[in-house]
């Protein structure tokens, strides 16, 4: 769809409007607006499950560089409602690069703007918190697009687990990506693959991550992918000798049948690992509550406190929900917390193997900090 003379607008359900230009496709999206503090990484976010429903702004002013490859893709197509950035790169300069960052958006019909204060924009989120809006080159009326944000119902109580998941079941094999073999090889790989292999894994996908499906491969681990609606009977026909929950969008507790699964899942012997919305809807299952936070985590510098080694790992996240510390049942431990805001990064259950973070261990901007919880698992089901 054709845009009008380059122009497009980002407007905010309390009225504030940012003018600029399309580098996108043309068009009209609504969604929850959020930022990135990342400098890097706009590929594996523009393709993460769990930024579905959101339009995401970078908070670094350039981006677009090092332009867009099959190797980096989260999932099998772009996940965001809209792409908000300072400035796209003219330059596209990368060994891997297959295309540019425009090219990429276009392509996939996703809708992006550039030339705007994202300063401005991220402060603004920063004192209101997350809020709806939309970006459109198709309407420029302020009142319009105003009453279209309002009119959305926002991600709170909303299960987007439908629209990320995988169609039917599925083997993963695939491990680390070629450039990237030697550097699992020298944490994880060689001696995880000698000391776990042939592990049977069952990971339900609410929204997986591919490098994590890589990750669970690189110690080892034989990976079936289920779909998010899959029942207890489906599980445990596969005998799995661990079952992994995904991450995924949208609010956790809004996952009504995910989380009746799990609870009977814990009512079963099998190590359980989950990650972000898996790490929540785990701690719902189990009796602790959840809450919506101001305007999220999401960036690749979160630094994260191990209570149980005393190690600090620099992580990568993204998440705007947390769970909440009070009322958690006695056999519930909290392991990890946030040094930026003390929230809850982490928590296992002290009788059981049973455990789950809040951020992404897939992710590599420690850059090797948080692989452990891979090995952790596998060791779970030896």
């Amino acid at each position: 769809m054709a845009n009008d003379n380059g122009r497009a607008v980002l407007v905010l359900e309390d009225g504030t409007r940012f003018d600029g230009f399309s580098f996108g496709a043309g068009g009209e999206q609504v969604g929850e607006v959020c930022f990135n503090s990342s400098m890097t990484g706009y590929q594996e976010i523009i393709t993460d499950p769990s930024y579905a429903g959101q339009i995401v702004t970078m908070t670094a002013p350039q981006i677009g560089n090092v332009g867009v490859n099959p190797e980096d893709m989260e999932s099998e197509r772009p996940r965001i409602r809209g792409f908000v950035v300072k400035e796209n790169s003219r330059i596209v300069s990368n060994w891997r690069a297959r295309e540019s960052l425009p090219e990429f958006l276009k392509r996939y019909d996703v809708p992006a703007i550039e030339g705007i204060d994202t300063r401005r924009l991220v402060n603004h989120l920063r004192e209101n918190g997350a809020l709806r809006g939309v970006l459109s080159t198709l309407d420029f009326d302020t009142a319009s697009l105003v009453a279209k944000a309002r009119a959305w119902p926002g991600l709170a109580g909303m299960d987007l687990t439908p629209e990320v998941t995988c169609d039917t079941p599925h083997d993963w094999t695939d491990g680390p990506i070629p450039w990237k073999k030697e550097i699992w090889s020298a944490t994880d790989r060689d001696e995880s693959e000698r000391t776990f292999s042939g592990k049977r894994v069952v990971a339900l996908d609410f929204g997986i991550k591919r490098n994590i499906l890589r990750g669970l491969v690189s110690v080892g681990c034989h990976v079936k992918v289920l779909p998010r609606a899959a029942t207890l009977d489906d599980i445990l026909s596969r005998k799995p000798d661990g079952v992994f929950l995904s991450n995924g969008p949208g609010d956790p507790e809004a996952v009504h049948h995910a989380i009746a699964v799990i609870r009977r899942l814990l009512e079963t012997d099998l190590p359980i690992f989950g990650i972000c919305l898996g790490h929540q809807m785990l701690s719902l299952a189990l009796g602790a509550k959840t809450r919506k936070l101001k305007f999220g985590h999401r960036g690749g510098n979160h630094p994260v406190k191990n209570l149980l080694t005393g190690q600090v790992e620099v992580t990568s996240q993204n998440h705007g929900f947390v769970v909440e510390p009070d009322g958690m049942p006695n056999d519930l431990e909290v392991t990890h917390l946030s040094l930026f805001d003390g929230t809850v990064e982490g928590v296992r259950l002290k009788s059981r193997p049973v455990f789950s973070v809040q951020y992404h261990p897939e992710a590599s901007p420690g850059p090797h900090d948080a692989h452990y919880l891979f090995r952790q698992f596998a060791s779970l089901m030896v």
